[in-house]
This record gives structure tokens, sequence and C-alpha cells, in this order.
């Protein structure tokens, strides 16, 4: 059965947009998904630009089944940018992927009338004709293993900004919109992907030899409860990180959102540094977005 259907226009595209008074979470509906994209899209885009898209589809909502989606559907629309991306070794079988790459405000609703709640995208870009770039992100991922929570992440967090500063490096915090934490470097873009990765993994080594009571660099999940995981992986160049701005699938809607220094500094308990929809857009309307400096503040690798 397929439901109602809304036609509207979008800088210049047209658009069938349906179901949006569907839950897509328990009190949160799609159409309420739509507008929350549509509104953050001034400082979320900038950081999809150019950048292959993992899309993470829930059709039934938090509730029902997800499904990762990279490949562009055959439904595409013709004015959707996509980039075939080389992926060796992939699930499919396939050696080229055709990723979405969301330039532009009507891409991003479009992905958004596909339930696709979460925007997923790696520390690399694609050229205009397609080409790879070297990555321009580090970043890593901190993620407390119970009993330990956001706040304990916090704290690796600060131990993390100054031994990259201790390298010349600036790094910006946001939240996983989940339990944890994301911490970015700019880097001008290496020739080679490997030198992210490698510098990471080493960064992460060295701050879990300095404190080996809080922080876990290796993989095992048995190492990590009660400390928090500084996963370097994600500089891999098969590897995305959910996107600056996007919302997560969880009981209630929450969003990957940049913060301060000072906020994660202050953060006493985990609910210090939960933010919805509302709350994001509220802060982006004060504080424009805190993320900016990844988008030009590119610094050499030591």
């Amino acid at each position: 059965m397929s439901g109602k259907r809304t036609t509207v226009e979008v800088d210049g595209q047209q658009l069938s947009l349906s179901n949006l008074d569907k839950n897509l979470y328990p009190e949160f509906t799609k159409g309420e998904v739509i507008d929350y994209y549509a509104r953050i899209a001034p400082v979320m885009l900038p950081h999809l630009k150019d950048r292959a898209a993992t899309r993470i589809r829930w059709p039934d909502g938090v509730d029902g089944g997800k499904f990762f989606e990279k490949n562009a559907p055959s439904h595409t629309p013709a004015w959707v940018r996509t980039a075939t991306i080389p992926t060796p070794g992939s699930s499919t079988g396939r050696d080229t992927l055709d990723f979405v790459v969301v330039d532009d405000l009507p891409t991003l609703v479009w992905c958004a009338n596909l339930a696709a709640l979460e925007l997923h995208v790696p520390q690399w870009k694609v050229g205009p004709r397609g080409k790879v770039h070297g990555p321009d992100l580090v970043v890593f991922d901190l993620d407390p293993g119970p009993p330990a929570t956001i706040v304990e992440a916090c704290e690796v967090a600060g131990l993390l900004r100054d031994l990259l500063a201790e390298d010349g490096l600036e790094s910006y915090p946001k939240t996983s919109g989940k339990k944890g934490l994301h911490l970015y470097v700019p880097v001008k873009e290496p020739t080679e992907p490997e030198r992210t990765s490698e510098y990471a993994k080493s960064a992460a080594q060295r701050l879990a030899e300095e404190h080996p009571k809080l922080v876990v660099a290796k993989m095992e999940k048995r190492l990590r409860k009660g400390k928090v995981f500084v996963d370097w992986s994600q500089n891999n160049p098969a590897k995305t990180t959910v996107a600056p701005y996007s919302l997560r699938a969880a009981s209630r809607p929450s969003v990957s959102t940049p913060i301060t220094w000072e906020e994660l500094e202050a953060c006493r308990d985990a609910a210090d540094l939960v933010f919805g929809p509302g709350d994001v857009l509220a802060r982006v309307d004060e504080d424009g977005d805190l993320l900016k400096p990844l988008l030009k503040e590119h610094q050499p690798l030591p």
C-alpha cells in the first residue's frame, strides 16, 4: 500500500514526498525528519559536499529493520550527483559502486524522504570527475565501555586534544549522537591515506600508554570495560563516520552535534551532551557551525 504523496519544489527540482505523517521515531514523523534536514542544510551540506555518502535507511522507522545503502538505487533522479568509487573486497562482490554525493538541498531532502535517517561519510573527497582524493580529515571515535559513559569520553577527549596540540594540531569535538564523541583534525591532504591512519593509530597508542586505567587503543571488546576505546580505524579509506548534524536512530531523535571545549569540560552527566533536532537548530542560530574550521584550517601532519 503506497501512502499519500506530496509534490514539492526544492531549489528548482520537483520532489515527490510520501507518508509525511508516518512516525519514523515513536514521536517524530517523517515530515519532521525532512523539515529538520531542510533547516539544518546550510551548515550540514558543507560537511557532506564532495564526500561519497553511505545512507542508513529505516523505511519502517527506528523500531523496524534498517539497511545500509552505498550504491545509488535504480530510481535515483538524474539530477542527483553520483560518483563511481572503487570498492575492492566489497561484500556485494562488485569492484565499484555508484555512491550518492549529497552536494545540495534537493539531494538531502530526497535522502530524507527515503528514510535515510543517518548519513555517514569518509574522511576523503571525490573530485568533479570522480577522482578520489587523499584524506583531509583525521578522526578519532571515543567509545566508552560500560560502566564508563560520555563523561569519561570527555576526559579522554581533553587528554587527546593536549596530545595533538603537542604535535601542533588543533582538534574539534562533536557528539556521536549516541554514547560517544568524535574528535576531528583537519589536515593538509596527504598523498597516501596510510599517513592519516598511521598517525591516528600512533596517537591513540601513545594516549593508551600514558593513561592505561582510562584509555584503550586495541579493538578487543573485553579490554574496554570501564575504559574509553580510542578508535583510530575510521581513518581507513573504506570506512565512514556519521556526518556532523546527522540524526541518529534511537528511541528519540538525537543528533551528532558539534560542541565547544567548554561544554565538554563542563560535562558531569551523560544527559548534558544529548541534543535533539530542535536543540541543534537553536544552537546553530546562536553559534553558527562550530565545525567550520574543518572546512578551511588544514594543518600539516607531523
